[in-house]
């Protein structure tokens, strides 16, 4: 009985160190993966010279992105049962999703404000009722300055309302 029972035990650290050597050269293969894709896209992007904000959004994206294909298949590999796992990543990707919609809306906002460009730096812009030069586009907000006053301008508001280019800045134009 006890020549059994060390039988079984030799045979279990046996499967389970295959499995966690498995598990350690998936997770090390999927970590060069990520970081490969990282710097392969800042190369790409600076050759195409996008904006740095966005390029950066994209590589950690990415990069995140492959990390958790990576935790989910290394799941696997140990035997877990990942498809509850992956419903619960939906189920939260869609409760995360509606609790920062308004969030996510200004940072898509602010890629798209990046992207095409309809004012600049320096620029004086009118958006409602707020009227001023612009100091800075970020990702989530556009900053304009009036008389003094820092105003700050959610992104979803600048690509839903109209705006008017009361002047453009002739320097960067």
């Amino acid at each position: 009985m006890m020549n059994n029972f060390g039988k079984m035990l030799f045979e279990q650290s046996v499967l389970w160190g295959q499995k966690i050597t498995i598990a350690i050269i998936v997770l090390l293969l999927f970590w060069v993966m990520a970081a490969v894709s990282q710097r392969v896209i800042k190369k790409i992007s600076g050759s195409l010279q996008l904006d740095s904000r966005i390029t950066s959004l994209i590589a950690i994206s990415a990069k995140i992105s492959l990390i958790i294909i990576g935790a989910v298949a290394i799941f696997a590999i140990m035997g877990i049962n990942i498809s509850a796992l992956i419903a619960g990543l939906g189920l939260t990707g869609f409760a995360l999703g509606f609790a920062l919609k308004d969030t996510i809306s200004n940072l898509l906002a602010g890629v798209l404000l990046i992207l095409n460009h309809p004012f600049s730096i320096g620029d004086r812009v009118k958006v409602a009722n707020y009227e001023g030069i612009v100091v800075s586009i970020d990702l989530r907000y556009t900053e304009l300055e009036d008389k003094g006053d820092r105003i700050l301008i959610p992104n979803s508001k600048l690509f839903t309302d109209p705006i008017t280019v009361l002047q453009q800045n002739k320097i960067t134009k």
